[in-house]
């Protein structure tokens, strides 16, 4: 026999044991499974909770073959404990659960499977069948079809207490990162959409605020008539402000979506019936034969606050009530008015509905739009009025001046309430066109009530000229007698 010399069969040797270890280590290369919670947990009403202190079991993971085998055995696994890290993905949170149109399926190899059937998964059967296929453009397939690497979910038990007569509810939960492409910062849309809109609206919040400053700070200007443009400014704040929070709806979750929406919806509505009550002022003084004849600003203020919150408040109460008891479930509004996201699971009894609904909205701006057209009557009757009007003193002419403003605020305000119904069309080129209405806003305003108004700006000079402005009750007429112009 011929011998091997002593350096060779070390070689051999080691090439040997490498190839068998490198083989061993494939072959036993344990599974990762992504767990939200710890291994002694689970999601209990969306928090991490000690499986033991609500009775229940912890997960284990079953496992589905690519071509639909049942309770694969996979003995080598282990858990990777945290949510997944989606970096600029948004993080969708997906149920299954009985009698659901989601159903989770998680495979061997560590991947998971999202389907949304167009019936209940009540039949395992009707599940196998969507396995390893491709269903684009087959119209008995799934709407929608997800598979998600590892690392880009995690799986949980989840456990709700919201069941009829207090009985816990059970199904699964996952985590998952956003199947669409990721996207850079500087693309046109994104740049559009999550920079200059939140730019253009923090620049609104400032320029609102310098007209209610102004119109508060002023003593002749704290008429009733100023009075109501603070308070319409102040409103506009509140829903730039809440409009702001649901632009970035990555950074939060469906409870502060709920409430911005009731923010924007309630401060928007609040500001329409506040126009409304000043061209109802103004329509009533036009119409009334002695103007002099009229009560302290302050009471009358206090009248058309009980109005124009009264009616906000109820109107909101209304729309709450309908979003929680009366609307149909899965009819919530995703986004509507800034960006239209796709919200995996939403069906779910797990999680609460993430915006107000559409008849929720329903019931917020069906009052505005009968508000429009209230005050187009005011708009009209009230210049058909001062068209037929040969002579009028001050007061008069303080008045014309004041159905110009509610005249040009209203258009300001309508316009850019209609484009926020039209960006809800999901058509881009609407919702750009309703992102530059809106900025426009705040400046127009500023035009109206500051910038167009000589004895406004000529009030404003004297304060940084340390020229205390007139304090009499009758300051803007005096103003006017004395060269000033409206």
């Amino acid at each position: 026999m011929l011998k091997m010399p002593t350096s060779t069969r070390t070689a051999v040797a080691i090439i040997v044991l490498s190839v068998i270890g490198f083989t061993h280590s494939t072959t036993t290369s344990p599974v990762r499974i992504n767990k939200c919670c710890e291994k002694f947990e689970v999601m209990y009403d969306e928090k991490c909770t000690v499986a033991a202190t609500v009775n229940a079991t912890v997960w284990k993971p079953e496992f589905i073959g690519r071509k639909g085998e049942r309770n694969v055995q996979v003995d080598n696994y282990r858990f990777v404990i945290g949510l997944p890290d989606c970096g600029t993905k948004q993080k969708f949170d997906v149920y299954e659960y009985h009698d659901s149109y989601d159903k989770l399926i998680l495979f061997p190899d560590g991947q998971l499977r999202h389907l949304s059937l167009r019936h209940h998964s009540t039949e395992q059967g009707s599940v196998d069948s969507y396995l390893d296929e491709d269903y684009i453009g087959d119209t008995n397939g799934p709407l929608l079809q997800h598979d998600f690497a590892q690392g880009l979910y995690c799986m949980d038990r989840a456990i709700g207490s919201g069941g009829e007569g207090g009985k816990l509810m059970e199904g699964l939960i996952a985590k998952v990162c956003s199947p669409k492409q990721e996207i850079h910062w500087t693309d046109s849309d994104v740049m559009l959409r999550k920079i200059i809109n939140p730019i253009c609206h923090g620049l609104a919040m400032i320029i609102l605020l310098i007209v209610a400053i102004i119109y508060f700070v002023l003593p002749t200007l704290r008429d009733l008539v100023g009075n109501m443009v603070t308070t319409i400014t102040m409103c506009l704040i509140v829903s730039q402000a809440a409009d702001l929070v649901r632009i970035f709806t990555e950074f939060s979750n469906h409870v502060s979506f709920l409430i911005a929406d009731l923010f924007f919806y309630v401060s928007l509505l609040g500001a329409f019936f506040w126009l409304n009550a000043m061209g109802y002022y103004i329509w009533k003084m036009f119409r009334t034969r002695n103007v002099f004849l009229r009560v302290s600003d302050g009471r009358k203020y206090c009248w058309y606050s009980g109005y124009a919150w009264g009616c906000t408040g109820t109107m909101a109460a209304i729309a709450v009530f309908a979003h929680f008891f009366l609307d149909l479930p899965g009819s919530s509004t995703g986004n509507s008015g800034t960006e239209t996201t796709h919200h995996l699971g939403r069906e779910s009894f797990f999680e609460g509905q993430d915006n107000i609904s559409w008849l929720g909205i329903a019931v917020f701006f069906t009052p505005i739009a009968f508000i429009i057209i209230v005050n187009i009557f005011f708009f009209v009757t009230t210049l058909r009025f001062i068209n037929r009007m040969h002579t009028y003193g001050r007061i008069h002419h303080k008045l014309r001046c004041s159905f110009v403003m509610f005249t040009l605020i209203f258009a300001t305000m309508s316009i850019a309430w209609l484009f926020l119904i039209l960006s809800w069309l999901h058509f881009d080129g609407l919702l750009y066109m309703h992102i530059i209405a809106n900025a426009l806003q705040a400046p127009c305003i500023l035009y109206i009530c500051v910038l167009r108004q000589k004895h406004v700006t000529f009030l404003v000079k004297s304060c940084f000229r340390d020229q205390a402005p007139q304090t009499t009750e009758w300051g803007d007429e005096m103003t006017y007698m004395n060269g000033g112009d409206y």
